[in-house]
């Protein structure tokens, strides 16, 4: 058969993303290809891509304010006094004498606060270019590779909605997942959602394990041994000169922190949210009012990237649904195998990754796959439970390796305040081979025996 433009068009992105080329470029020009060629007129295409685009508006708002939040805290002192306590504590030790215990202890803080996000305290990446950035010269200190640290982020803003049905994990399971594979026709309950889920689930706790003791944390090239060394020495000269704390601004950032998680839990909005902590701040005084449009300038430069991928990913979206290539490529499967569950289930998972990795959203990709998979499962046989392992797995897979998914966007945000962390080559291909292989793996394992 031709090329299917679903997979001609994601291969394209890849390809023009893992050569550097911007992934607002690479998302655009591959939806046009894409496009073009399932037989769509120019016009249609940029009709669809057009249409897509204000798809992706609200996010884009909500990570422009939370840029400006961020900067705002950062104005705080707040950052400061938890970098200072940090470098405090290390100063004066080398490297080498730092037990490995304090390097973990980091690691399992940031883990615990990923997870957090996504259900005790839902703020999902927001809390990332806040945290993040002050701790780059603990990580330089404690020679902790930026890799390891982007998948331990990517691990706790995934894995939680994939098993807890709590926070964004009820959105996931409940709302979005389990509702659309009732109106294709699978009988299930809500409690055997994360049930079927937990085996992929431990795909992503295998893919941590591997890349904390096996990979990242044990192999740091000499480039990167000698600036986190230049690194170590800029942390060691500045933690002579700390910044003095207005413990009055310290007080006034607490309370806008609570403010905003307050306000984004009651009203189920990251804008609202962080509108209200930039008032909080604003009427406290940390942020003068003739200092607003500056703050809110910088907010925005930070977070901007993110907010224009994500509604070129949405554009994207609406180009690959345009072209029908998704079930016109599940029907050649199906059309194909014969009756091979074991090979259906791993194509079924594939496609599923490359579908999710160019929309970049686990959860706008449920609608779609869903609709072609639920069928088809019990079509081969599969069983409900296996079913939904199928279709969950299959839309998770691409968060944790997309250019455009938040989940990789958001740990580069931080990681790269400093400008020395590279979107794909340091979180996007780090992410999506210590988690999407084992993802595959787990995920078809369940499909064959649930």
């Amino acid at each position: 058969m031709n090329m299917n433009p679903v997979l001609l068009a994601v291969c394209l992105m890849l390809i023009l993303s893992l050569m550097r080329i911007n992934v607002v470029i690479a998302l655009t020009l591959s939806a046009l290809v894409g496009g073009l060629s399932s037989g769509l007129s120019i016009a249609d295409t940029v009709s669809a891509f057009e249409s897509g685009l204000g798809g992706g508006a609200t996010i884009a708002l909500s990570y422009a304010m939370l840029g400006a939040f961020a900067v705002a805290i950062s104005k705080s002192g707040i950052t400061d006094l938890l970098a200072q306590t940090v470098i405090k504590r290390l100063h004066g030790h080398h490297p080498d004498n730092l037990s490995i215990a304090i390097k973990y202890a980091v690691l399992t803080s940031i883990l615990l606060i990923a997870v957090s996000s996504q259900n005790i305290i839902p703020v999902h990446i927001a809390f990332i270019p806040i945290l993040i950035p002050p701790l780059l010269s603990v990580f330089a200190k404690l020679r902790i590779d930026r890799r390891l640290v982007a998948c331990v982020l990517a691990f706790g803003l995934i894995t939680p909605y994939m098993v807890l049905p709590v926070g964004f994990g009820g959105i996931f399971l409940h709302n979005i997942l389990l509702k659309n594979l009732h109106a294709n026709g699978l009988e299930a309950t809500a409690a055997k959602v994360p049930t079927a889920m937990i085996l992929p689930a431990l795909g992503m706790v295998t893919g941590l394990l591997i890349a904390v003791f096996l990979v990242i944390v044990n192999r740091v090239t000499t480039a990167v041994m000698i600036q986190m060394i230049k690194q170590s020495v800029a942390t060691t000269e500045t933690a002579s000169t700390i910044t003095q704390v207005n413990k009055r601004h310290i007080v006034v950032a607490s309370i806008a922190i609570l403010t905003t998680l307050s306000a984004q839990l009651y009203s189920g909005s990251m804008i609202i949210g962080a509108l209200a902590g930039f008032v909080v701040f604003t009427v406290g005084g940390v942020i003068a009012w003739k200092e607003t449009q500056d703050v809110f300038t910088k907010g925005v430069h930070m977070m901007a990237m993110i907010g224009f991928i994500m509604v070129t990913a949405a554009g994207f979206a609406a180009v690959m649904k345009a072209t029908g290539g998704v079930e016109t490529l599940v029907a050649y499967l199906s059309d194909s195998i014969g009756n091979n569950k074991a090979l259906v289930a791993l194509l079924m998972l594939i496609i599923g990754l490359l579908v999710t990795m160019g929309i970049g959203s686990s959860f706008s990709t449920i609608p779609i796959i869903a609709t072609i998979y639920v069928p088809l499962a019990i079509a081969f046989g599969f069983s409900p439970m296996a079913t939904i392992a199928l279709v969950g797995t299959a839309v998770a897979l691409g968060d944790a390796g997309s250019p455009a998914s938040d989940s990789t966007l958001g740990p580069t945000s931080g990681l790269n305040s400093d400008g020395k962390h590279e979107h794909i080559w340091e979180t996007v291909v780090p992410t999506f081979i210590h988690y999407n292989l084992p993802l595959i793996a787990f995920g078809w394992i369940a499909a064959m025996t649930l």
